[in-house]
């Protein structure tokens, strides 16, 4: 089987290897003529990116870079991004990278033709419709890990400088026009983004499964994302190389935010708070805390992991899926605890508090109260 092809959900999607040959095609699909080129430090001198800005340049797209871009990326980061956009007289976002670029870079966009400040947009009620829609321009993503899936998400996560709140920014037409899904771009991921992306795309399909909203489309999605991170992310994990491997993690990745439209849980209730305070790789916090949210969530889970379970091909109902979860960090070298990363119980009120103001607190199947909240991040800590 080959694995390509150019799909149209949620977006305008080119998937395979190779195709990031079709940037400048992309751009000129979504209306782009003068990009801005968005990464972040750490990818900014790499091969792969040096090849991607050689792309655009070949295809007279220039190759204007902006890579001030955190780990978890912060409204200063946004600012200086806005500001070179403006500088610079593009008309739109090359988004390129893991998370935090693609947020970054779909923000850059956004803001850009904005006069309110960001915080104004955040996912609450229908905050977004004080956006000037007009003046968003359009954004082309091209991920080079497999877990996020920022990629086809209509939000952005960003941290705030001052309070150290991550808040989520909402607008339907964040959502990029154009993506390139090409495995290839992931064959050099470090192990330990492997295993972070790779588990936070599970989360992002396990969360979505278990969340009691109605959305049968996301059910489906997200059912058929945890099959494919079930059975792939150890073999990218153990061999970088096998492509197959990588675009079917690279999949999974864009079903995770396509389900998640379903909604999340107490998995990015606890990480968001922790990566805005700590500053700890998100992927790898949602894996770390994965099976103590399992253990809160059980009596409203178990039965639907069960069918879960049965899907994937994993024996012993949920506590066989549990127990898969348990077997994932141990092979992907997660730590068991929070306090391993780093995670101190000194804020153990901040995070409590944080966790039940973040969005994503009222997707959890079992309500989440400042009591179960803080006995949770005890355990995890």
């Amino acid at each position: 089987m080959t694995l390509t092809g150019t799909w149209s959900y949620p977006t305008a999607i080119r998937f395979g290897a190779g195709r990031i040959e079709e940037l400048p095609a992309a751009c000129a699909d979504a209306g782009i003529a003068r990009p801005l080129f968005v990464t972040d430090r750490g990818l900014a001198a790499l091969p792969v990116t040096v090849g991607a800005l050689d792309i655009l340049e070949a295809g007279g797209l220039g190759r204007a870079c902006f890579a001030e871009v955190d780990p978890n990326p912060t409204e200063r980061n946004l600012d200086a991004g806005v500001a070179a956009f403006r500088a610079g007289g593009h008309d739109g976002v090359v988004a390129f990278g893991g998370g935090s670029a693609l947020d970054l870079g779909k923000m850059i966009a956004f803001m850009a033709g904005q006069t309110r400040p960001v915080w104004d947009f955040e996912d609450v009620g229908d905050w977004w419709t004080r956006a000037d829609a007009d003046a968003i321009a359009p954004t082309v993503a091209v991920p080079t890990t497999a877990g996020t899936g920022s990629e086809v998400g209509r939000a952005s996560v960003i941290t705030n400088s001052e309070t150290r709140v991550k808040k989520i920014i909402f607008h339907p037409k964040v959502l990029p026009a154009v993506v390139i899904a090409d495995p290839a771009l992931t064959v050099g991921m470090p192990k330990p983004i492997t295993a972070g992306t790779g588990m936070d795309a599970f989360a992002h399909c396990l969360e979505a499964y278990c969340s009691p909203f109605y959305h049968p489309m996301g059910q489906g999605i997200a059912l058929e994302g945890m099959r494919l991170v079930h059975e792939n992310l150890c073999r990218a994990y153990a061999d970088g190389g096998d492509l197959e491997a990588r675009a079917h993690m690279m999949a999974a990745a864009s079903m995770g935010a396509t389900a998640f439209q379903k909604g999340l849980g107490a998995i990015h209730a606890l990480s968001h708070p922790v990566g805005a305070v700590f500053d700890t790789h998100h992927g790898t916090t949602n894996a770390c805390v994965m099976p103590y949210v399992l253990d809160m969530n059980r009596p409203a889970v178990a039965e639907r992991l069960a069918q879960a379970a049965a899907y994937l091909g994993i024996e012993g109902g949920y506590a066989g899926f549990h127990d898969r979860v348990l077997e994932l960090r141990e092979t992907l070298g997660i730590p068991k605890t929070l306090g391993a990363m780093g995670v101190s119980a000194d804020r153990l009120d901040d995070l409590t508090a944080m966790a039940l103001e973040d969005p994503t607190a009222g997707g959890n199947p079992v309500p989440m109260t400042a009591e179960n909240t803080r006995a949770l991040l005890e355990a995890c800590i």
